[in-house]
């Protein structure tokens, strides 16, 4: 059976989920839920699915994606990494990779697989999640969304491009950048 997967337009699914937030003891882990993507403070979120924790690909993007933590934060947008391994691997994974031990984001742990299955990104075979993006505007709508084969990292740069033009509300023509003009109709 194919599933079908969740796009642009449609609101993101309701979720309470798990994760790792923090190395220090007590402090590990809190329970994230969809009422964050649904807020009256003008709050977009960006969540960004790997497929496995200790892997090679993997922590190049998650580093990434924490070293562009404050751009995602300037421009109003909640940043959250997700995979279908459990919350203790994602400890377990940032205790034992160095450029994981102070990421300033949470990650989200889909142990059940629920929500990675009712985004569409469950890969059939192995079962466990694309390398998907989705950027969520305040309203809890997905606004853009690119999804990436297994072994395949992608481009942090063009996630937050994406975001300042949807920020913009405004027509933004090919390779625009923000500060560039936007286009009139």
């Amino acid at each position: 059976m194919i599933e079908l997967m969740i796009t642009v337009g449609q609101k993101f699914p309701e979720f309470k989920k798990t994760a790792c937030i923090s190395l220090e003891e007590g402090e590990e882990f809190t329970e994230i839920a969809d009422d964050i993507l649904d807020n009256d403070v003008d709050q977009w979120t960006t969540m960004f699915w790997w497929p496995k924790d200790f892997t090679f690909v993997c922590p190049t993007e998650i580093a990434a994606f924490n070293d562009s933590f404050d751009e995602f934060r300037d421009r109003d947008c909640t940043l959250i990494g997700a995979s279908t391994d459990s919350e203790f691997v994602h400890l377990a994974w940032r205790n034992d990779h160095e450029d994981l031990r102070d990421l300033k984001y949470p990650m989200l742990a889909d142990t059940s697989k629920s929500l990675a299955e009712e985004l569409g990104i469950l890969e059939p075979n192995e079962k466990v999640a694309y390398r998907a993006t989705f950027i969520i505007d305040p309203d809890g709508i997905i606004r853009w969304v690119s999804v990436n084969d297994l072994n395949v990292g992608r481009n942090v740069d063009e996630v937050i491009r994406v975001l300042d033009a949807l920020q913009t509300d405004e027509l933004c023509p090919c390779n625009w950048e923000k500060g560039e003009e936007t286009l009139t109709a």
